[in-house]
């Protein structure tokens, strides 16, 4: 294990209070009991793996852009996609007859 260096910690007083008891009835100090608190959390915050997006590319084995957004561009394509159902999405549509 490495040197020891003193530091201050600003903690609340019902917590110390707390980890005092809790160290008289163990018959530890209080270094020792903050120790194996800080040891503990670190070992626990330690082991957990980042969180990784699994890559979701398209494979590209599909036939590409409907025809009707091919040549239209980004905006054409957004503005469809915002529309409400049943509206005109870029192709010619036969509305029925009333």
């Amino acid at each position: 294990m490495g040197g020891r260096i003193k530091t201050t910690l600003d903690i609340t007083t019902p917590l110390l209070e707390e980890a005092k008891r809790l160290a008289e009835r163990e018959r530890v100090t209080l270094r020792a009991l903050v120790e194996e608190g800080l040891r503990a959390v670190l070992a626990a915050r330690g082991t957990a793996r980042p969180f990784r997006l699994r890559d979701a590319r398209f494979s590209g084995k599909g036939r590409g852009l409907h025809p009707d957004f091919a040549a239209r561009g980004y905006a054409a394509l957004r503005d469809a996609a915002y529309e409400p159902d049943g509206a005109d999405r870029g192709r010619a549509t036969s509305k029925p007859k009333s």
